[in-house]
């Protein structure tokens, strides 16, 4: 039976964990609070709520628990740094499954890894995924990335399930990248939404927002056929229509069409804010979630400002 470590009991920690627990895995998921209660109950009621974590399962709260060989990271970018000193050293891989640039460091959760933990293989773990759907058993699709193709062919056989399909790459910065700059399109397109802008009008900013990742992308040597796939405009895609989406939520309250979440992690607001940093990126739509996130912007100064753009070419 394969072992394996999961750091990070949130919805998607816990819903990757219940999955590959499920397929046959020895998971332990360590949780920062709350692993004892968790453990007792068998189900993470904060935040998967519904369900019920599998025998071969274990949560604990003592993050010396964590042994396996292959430790996959749940911990929110902005967290990383915090953890990743307190690791015990028995992982030889260590999967990061956050999106979003350390905006302390300006660091990816990979470059984090590698600067923290330099005896191990980091990779990632990203694509179209929402926690309750992976809990649920439903059909899911994400890309692993890793440097060493031998090493990602590896994961590539040991973390897939029957409902779990992994696609790998050895483009670490383009899949990382995916995952980040597409909570920064998902933000602006809930403000579409919310602000009642429109279908079409979402449907344009996701496409010049695809572009915009593409150009970022292309500006930190990833690969352009990796923000193409699962990770980029599969990821897009998916965040950008669905209410199931902490940033496309977060993007709604911010024209007022719900309110705000005070708990929840919007790894996107973060990401636009490190973005909008550098002068030598085009990164317009960045820049204008940045200044709405930060309350420098009303939604109405926000879609006068990118309507307002030189024409241009497409």
């Amino acid at each position: 039976m394969s072992r394996i470590d999961i750091a990070g009991a949130g919805a998607f920690g816990t819903a990757l964990a219940i999955s590959l627990a499920r397929s046959g895995a020895e998971v332990t998921l360590w949780a920062r609070s709350g692993g004892a209660e968790i453990q007792a109950a068998r189900e993470n009621a904060r935040r998967l709520p519904g369900h019920s974590l599998p025998d071969s399962l274990r949560v604990t709260g003592r993050i010396d628990d964590l042994t396996s060989d292959l430790l996959l990271l749940a911990v929110p970018t902005q967290k990383l740094a915090e953890v990743l000193p307190f690791l015990p050293g028995h992982a030889t891989t260590v999967l990061s499954c956050a999106k979003g640039i350390h905006l302390a460091t300006g660091l990816s959760p990979c470059e984090l890894i590698a600067r923290d933990m330099p005896q191990v293989t980091p990779g990632t773990l990203t694509g179209p995924s929402f926690a309750a759907d992976i809990a649920a058993g439903l059909p899911t699709a994400l890309t692993l990335a890793c440097a060493d193709d031998a090493i990602g062919a590896a994961l590539q056989e040991r973390l897939s399930t029957p409902v779990l399909r992994l696609y790998r790459t050895t483009d670490v910065i383009g899949a990382e990248l995916g995952g980040a700059l597409k909570n920064v399109i998902a933000i602006a397109a809930g403000v579409v939404m919310g602000a009642g802008l429109g279908e079409s009008a979402r449907a344009a900013l996701m496409a010049r927002g695809f572009a915009e990742m593409r150009r970022v992308a292309a500006t930190k040597g990833a690969q352009d056929d990796t923000l193409s796939g699962l990770s980029g405009l599969g990821d897009l895609v998916l965040t950008c229509t669905s209410d199931k989406s902490r940033n496309y939520r977060h993007g709604q309250a911010l024209a007022g069409a719900r309110p705000l979440d005070p708990e929840a992690t919007i790894e996107g607001a973060a990401t636009a804010q490190e973005l909008s940093s550098h002068q030598y990126l085009d990164t317009p739509i960045a820049d204008v979630v940045a200044a709405l996130c930060q309350g420098g912007l009303s939604v109405q100064d926000a879609m006068a400002a990118l309507l307002n753009r030189p024409l241009k070419p497409e």
